[in-house]
């Protein structure tokens, strides 16, 4: 790659301010607009049972086209998307088929003295459900991560979307959080088996399954590292450093979280841990030298050569830390089948509830952090600092009850059966195949949208590539992630990284 073209690679993706945090919420609100309207689709019509190739398209179409569509074409319109997607998902839905009314009755069955009664007894139920909505949240997130990281290098693809420089909000900004969070979500699973089981955690086991956990992600990172340099390759060094990237970060998560399990049972709830983790870390930034060291010292030796990569892990420690007390508050069956009591009311929709108090406990401490006058901080990812833990937090939390509502509204049977087989066959016809498909194999797909933008990267001239050049090799690389994902998802095969 000549010299000066690299220059202005990196010129495009450096000294950027972002955008709004409303203009986001609009763009990535498309993602839970296009799942309503997937479900309204499913629920009324049954038009996914059977999944050839018209299903696999309008699939794709709704649930990744869209979304590429949001961040591109419709970056100014997000609004006017979202409206085409709700308006026939109403429609849909105040005309149901007669298949759908049935679906809607609760199911009984006849007792030992011919009473009918509902179903309420969990026996046989595993501990953990499938949640369709979690899968959709997974899913859709991974989507917009991979398309943002080849559209990124493409004029069509905002600026205001691009990684802020220092200070701001972007897109890319929280879904780099995101896709943190969301593995937070989903790493508690073992640990709520275990606690069905009677088992205690074992420290050192963690900490040993956590290192082996790291050890892919760490030859990923540095083959990544070596392939960049290799390939001179453009490079954004103030995103994590001369050395540092994203799968180190990834990387070095897991022996943290190890660490700090232990301390829930003896000390405080993982959220509070999080939030001190978070506090101390901005405390820190904002009472030495530490953020003017980050920003502005010269790159002299190895280690302030990757200072953003090193002192931002606090930050993502915190999001993860967050997104697993989640995890534990919304993943176990109890609670989305039995009424609980919530803010001093009976919920009909506990599990809806308990999301809507995550997103407003978030979104007023993000208020508080951002607009109080005693503290007015900034959000910045570089730094990974208290309002951007605050944002990512809220953002996910928000985005998570969108997609429980979704569910909620659409699939209200989903939980009342007796047993797993048929709370399986329902969730399954409750769930997309292709976001099913970006959820199983999240890490490997991202790996592989990697390795494509770099090849598109090196081979076109992305720069200069106009606006249908640009979305017809956006479209197509899409498609091929999702037929790859697809095939994968269908024949039950998932890649463990």
């Amino acid at each position: 790659m000549a010299q000066s073209y690299k220059s202005l690679k990196e010129n495009f993706v450096s000294n950027l301010s972002g955008g709004s945090i409303s203009e986001i919420n609009y763009v990535t609100a498309v993602a839970p607009t296009a799942v309503l309207l997937w479900s309204a689709l499913q629920s009324s019509q049954g038009f996914f049972v059977e999944y050839g190739p018209i299903a696999f398209l309008t699939d794709h179409l709704l649930n990744v086209g869209a979304i590429l569509a949001a961040t591109t074409i419709y970056s100014s319109a997000p609004v006017a998307l979202n409206l085409l997607l709700i308006l026939p998902a109403i429609i849909l839905y105040l005309f149901p088929s007669k298949s759908r009314t049935r679906q809607k009755r609760p199911l009984h069955h006849k007792s030992a003295n011919g009473q009918l009664h509902a179903h309420h007894n969990q026996k046989g139920l595993g501990p953990l459900p499938e949640r369709p909505f979690i899968t959709h949240y997974r899913g859709s997130m991974m989507v917009i991560t991979c398309v943002a990281i080849l559209a990124v290098d493409f004029d069509v693809f905002p600026r205001r979307f691009a990684k802020v420089e220092t200070w701001g909000t972007s897109l890319m900004d929280m879904g780099v959080g995101s896709f943190v969070f969301s593995a937070g979500l989903v790493s508690v699973r073992p640990v709520l088996m275990a606690r069905g089981a009677g088992e205690t955690s074992d420290v050192a086991a963690s900490l040993k399954a956590a290192i082996r956990h790291s050890l892919p992600l760490l030859a990923l990172g540095l083959i990544r590292l070596y392939s960049v340099k290799g390939l001179d390759y453009a490079e954004h060094v103030s995103e994590y450093g001369v050395h540092w990237n994203f799968f180190f970060t990834l990387a070095f998560l897991p022996p943290s979280v190890a660490f700090v399990q232990a301390l829930p049972n003896w000390f405080l709830s993982v959220d509070v841990i999080a939030l001190f983790v978070s506090c101390i870390h901005q405390m820190v930034l904002d009472s030495t030298s530490i953020t003017a060291f980050i920003l502005t010292a010269p790159r002299d030796d190895l280690f302030s050569q990757n200072r953003e990569g090193v002192f931002s892990m606090f930050g993502y420690l915190s999001i993860f830390l967050v997104g697993q007390a989640v995890g534990l508050d919304v993943l176990p069956r109890t609670g989305s089948n039995l009424s609980t009591s919530i803010l001093g009311f009976k919920s009909a929709h506990p599990l809806l509830t308990r999301l809507l108090t995550w997103s407003v406990w978030f979104s007023v401490l993000l208020f508080l952090a951002t607009s109080y006058s005693a503290l007015a901080l900034q959000v910045s990812r570089r730094l990974a600092n208290l309002p951007y833990v605050l944002w990512v937090c809220a953002f996910n939390c928000v985005q998570l009850a969108l997609f429980c509502a979704v569910e909620t509204l659409l699939f209200p049977g989903l939980y009342s059966t007796t047993d797993q087989r048929t709370e399986k066959q329902r969730c399954k016809h409750a769930t997309s195949q292709v976001l099913g498909a970006f959820n199983r194999n999240g890490l490997a797909i991202f790996l592989l949208a990697n390795l494509l933008t770099g090849l598109v990267n090196l081979f076109t001239d992305t720069l200069r590539a106009g606006q249908g050049r640009a979305i017809g090799t956006l479209f197509i690389y899409a498609t091929a992630l999702s037929l790859i994902a697809t095939c994968l998802y269908r024949n039950n095969l998932s890649i463990k990284l």
